[in-house]
């Protein structure tokens, strides 16, 4: 799939999830018009939302729950503050959906119980902060009862019977929804899945794959998860809170006005001149009861004011000139001194002085009150009195609590919608593209030895076109893997021609230790080849096969023609003489294994890396050592004798026994076989021999190809 295919579906997928997303609008917005036509006892306002959540997954779902609160908004406004609530129930329906629980029974109960708990017993919560309840305004008779049983608080009272109506209602959600999920084909729904891929689409398999990070501590996906609510949270609690405080802060500037307001207007009332008559005489004074009565019509003016009050401020406390009853306080009367509280203290002598003071909030016993002094002054400026107000601040601060409960549902709502898109945005962006290049990347560097052009093509077949610096990881990562399968290649040539290279050698300095004694270069051959046939037939009957891997076989085979590379330090004399050789001149011919252990050595230190020398080392040294001890150099027995030199042990005497030299005719192969047979267990390792022996067909094959080109 090249750029402009990829374009064109990803365009084609974002048509068909608008559309997916409108229906869920309507479905929403025509469920809550008709609840509301018919006066249902119900909602039925997240059908849509469960529905797009079921079939298009986690972000059209949250979406669609989003954008219908708000669209509700215009005709009801507090249908905002509930977004949070069918955002969260898409989350939830589309985990269920991902998963396969929908197609469960458990699956579709628990789901329907669980949106009930959040629609009904979340939503109870959230309009008990945003607007509280009150026992007059409960209209279902199964909560009035359960309230007024009085076994059950207003709260619980509510609650129940919120979860009980949400759980009718999404009951009657799931049985609209169910039939389509169940019904819709699978192509069907998967055109309604939102992807955005920047590369070639993955198979299912490999999409899952490449969604799961193997890390050493935290994936990108949850560093960014980490970041993106880190961030959020930060702005929402910084906006909340000075939101919070702005709005304390307006709404106690207004409380003071209001308390200034009503206590300057208090003060009009009361005349100073009659202050004196009122202390003395109270209701028997002249325009007491009038002035009285014009001060509780002012305190019935707003819900807000809790007390007014006229005092008289003398140093022994504060004496009363009017006292406004209330339901829950008597007031005091006329005359009676009330002593300073102790938080009076601070302000006491401004006000014996007849001054002016500060607004003075309060919260003690008798609430969250605002108290406001305004002097009642005389035509000669003297303070005679004090009107007072208290402005009751109970209701801020619920006022501030539904506040906050408004700002954190719009928050939640708007967190969760930004979080998904955030991580689908990395999920596509970045996961995908970082993971399939690193399974690229182990695939190729798995099958590195058999690098080929097909492992580049399989590469460049990801397509990942970010248009970031993402993608030019990619393109770098692109061309590496194709410079490094021509590099490799290269090696690889080069490698095998340096081995055909040391293998001709090791041939060609064989025969030439062979061609002193008059032998032909066919001993080694024939007993490299000899060492093969044992080898494999001791695979086949499983016998010293944690020893006999590829490589050890492998050196064995190529250092068999050095086995008697000693032979060069001994003399032509020796080596071709016809006769039985002198106990003189046989310890000269045996020295030429550990010779030939010297020679390899110095190879070896020359070539260090060359790991097949190593063996070749150990058949110079050991194959004349015999299996009950009695060989030489050295007379070590069993399995001291490292395996290589014993199977070369085998290998080379058969073929001296069935070759022609210099002073002897080669002997017929049968009897060489016995003479095998009869080294069982003595000179021969006894498994090694009847390998041999086992395989007799393909050694007389080789034998007789050989004598062939004699």
């Amino acid at each position: 799939m090249d750029d402009v295919n990829l374009k064109v579906k990803k365009r084609e997928n974002f048509k068909w999830v608008v559309l997916l997303c409108l229906i869920g609008w309507i479905l929403n917005l025509t469920g809550a018009a008709v609840a509301s036509e018919l006066r249902l006892p119900m909602y039925l306002d997240t059908i849509g939302t469960l529905l797009v959540a079921a079939i298009g997954g986690y972000l059209p779902g949250i979406v669609v729950g989003f954008v219908s609160n708000y669209i509700k908004a215009y005709a009801d406004q507090s249908a905002i503050y509930y977004e949070c609530l069918s955002v969260i129930m898409a989350v939830v329906t589309a985990f269920y959906a991902e998963r396969g629980w929908l197609k469960k029974i458990w699956g579709v109960i628990s789901l329907t119980l669980l949106c009930a708990l959040i629609g009904g017993g979340l939503g109870a919560v959230l309009t008990w902060f945003l607007y509280g309840f009150a026992a007059e305004g409960i209209s279902i008779g199964f909560v009035k009862s359960l309230y007024e049983s009085g076994k059950f608080s207003l709260f619980q009272a509510q609650f129940a019977g919120d979860f009980l109506l949400d759980l009718a209602d999404k009951t009657v959600n799931m049985i609209v929804i169910l039939p389509i999920y169940y019904l819709l084909p699978a192509r069907i729904k998967d055109i309604f899945q939102l992807t955005g891929w920047q590369q070639k689409p993955l198979s299912v398999h490999d999409e899952r794959a490449a969604g799961v990070s193997d890390n050493r501590s935290a994936s990108i996906r949850t560093k960014m998860l980490g970041l993106i609510t880190g961030a959020l949270l930060i702005v929402a609690i910084a906006s909340t809170g000075i939101g919070y405080k702005l709005y304390m802060d307006d709404s106690i500037d207004n409380h003071i006005a209001l308390a200034r307001g009503v206590a300057a207007t208090a003060a009009g009332v009361v005349e100073p001149f009659r202050i004196d008559d009122y202390i003395d005489k109270g209701y028997a004074a002249i325009g007491y009861v009038r002035t009285e009565n014009s001060l509780y019509a002012l305190r019935s003016s707003s819900k807000d004011i809790e007390y007014i009050y006229v005092y008289r401020i003398v140093p022994e406390g504060c004496q009363v000139v009017f006292d406004l009853d209330t339901p829950e306080v008597q007031g005091a009367l006329a005359g009676d001194i009330i002593p300073f509280d102790d938080s009076f203290a601070p302000y006491i002598d401004a006000l014996l002085a007849g001054k002016e003071i500060d607004p003075i909030i309060t919260d003690d016993t008798f609430g969250w009150l605002l108290t406001v002094y305004q002097p009642i002054y005389d035509q000669d400026g003297v303070c005679q009195a004090y009107a007072c107000v208290d402005i009751s601040m109970d209701q801020l601060r619920l006022n501030g609590y539904s506040f906050l409960a408004k700002q954190i549902s719009l928050f939640v709502g708007i967190f969760i919608l930004v979080l998904a898109v955030g991580l689908w945005v990395i999920r596509y962006n970045l996961i995908f593209p970082v993971n399939t290049m690193a399974m690229a990347a182990t695939d190729f560097a798995y099958h590195i030895e058999d690098m080929s052009e097909n492992s580049v093509e399989h590469i460049k077949e990801l397509q990942i076109s970010t248009g970031d610096e993402i993608e030019n990881l990619y393109r770098a990562f692109s061309k590496m893997t194709e410079d490094s399968v021509t590099y490799v290649n290269e090696l690889n040539d080069k490698d095998a021609t340096i081995r055909r290279m040391q293998d001709s050698l090791i041939l060609v300095l064989a025969d030439m230790v062979e061609s002193r004694d008059k032998n032909t270069g066919d001993h080694v051959r024939k007993t490299a080849i000899y060492t093969r046939i044992i080898m494999n037939e001791l695979c086949k009957e499983g016998i010293y096969t944690d020893v006999l891997t590829p490589e050890f076989m492998s050196d064995v085979v190529k250092s068999a023609p050095l086995h008697d590379i000693g032979k060069i330090s001994v003399s032509d004399s020796i080596l071709n003489k016809p006769g039985k050789l002198t106990d003189d001149e046989f310890d000269q011919m045996k020295s030429h294994t550990t010779a030939g252990s010297e020679i390899v050595q110095r190879v070896i230190e020359t070539v260090p890396e060359a790991g097949y020398l190593d063996t070749a080392k150990e058949l110079a040294e050991f194959h004349h050592e015999k299996w009950n001890g009695r060989g030489y150099p050295h007379g070590i027995s069993g399995e001291e004798i490292p395996l290589s030199a014993r199977i070369m042990a085998v290998a080379d005497v058969f073929d001296a026994l069935v070759s022609k030299r210099s002073y002897k005719e080669g002997m017929p192969p049968e009897k060489a076989f016995s003479i095998i047979e009869e080294g069982i267990g003595t000179h021969f390792d006894p498994y090694v021999a009847r390998a041999f022996l086992n395989a007799e067909d393909e050694v007389r094959e080789v034998l007789n190809e050989y004598r062939k080109d004699e």
